[in-house]
């Protein structure tokens, strides 16, 4: 069995109002991780907190760094840590 991971990202850019939660929320869901997806209103960010295996994070980062078409990543800040256990789904937080 795969080990577990997580992984943190932080997303700047054209990234708010754009549905930009929603496309990392389908695809996480597709991928079968866990975690969560929020708004950062302080430096109008994204943040994604996902835990799964590797290869399938991996995924969900190009994910991240490309978007939906209207939005525009100009920069992703990651972080690779050990799982938490902590989620049993993933969600969008407000």
């Amino acid at each position: 069995m795969p080990e577990l991971v997580s992984l943190s990202i932080k997303v700047y850019g054209r990234v708010q109002g754009v549905f930009f939660r929603d496309f990392i929320f389908r695809h996480a869901t597709n991928l079968g991780l866990t975690g969560y997806v929020q708004n950062i209103r302080e430096d109008r960010s994204v943040k994604i907190i996902a835990e799964g295996t590797e290869e399938r994070l991996k995924q969900l980062l190009e994910y991240a760094q490309t978007g939906p078409p209207a939005s525009i990543v100009n920069r992703t800040e990651v972080n690779w840590s050990q799982n938490t256990g902590h989620f049993t789904d993933f969600i969008i937080k407000d």
